[in-house]
């Protein structure tokens, strides 16, 4: 009897995750983590920098129009 084409996707997937892929360790999962936190703090600081610099610009132009 053939074998569903779905399952020998998962096979197939299963056994490339287990046997053919290299994890990383606790200690490089660690620093990834923290870069791509560090990364993510840095961008939302720019930009919560460029919100406030485009409101007070838009505050200005609004003001010279009164």
């Amino acid at each position: 009897m053939k074998k569903l084409k779905l399952l020998t996707s998962i096979e197939e997937s299963y056994d490339e995750l287990r046997y053919k892929t290299s994890w990383p360790t606790k200690t490089q999962l660690i620093k990834s983590a923290c870069i791509v936190m560090l990364a993510s703090v840095i961008i939302a600081l720019i930009i919560l920098v460029m919100d406030q610099v485009v409101e007070n610009l838009m505050h200005f132009i609004y003001s010279l129009h009164k």
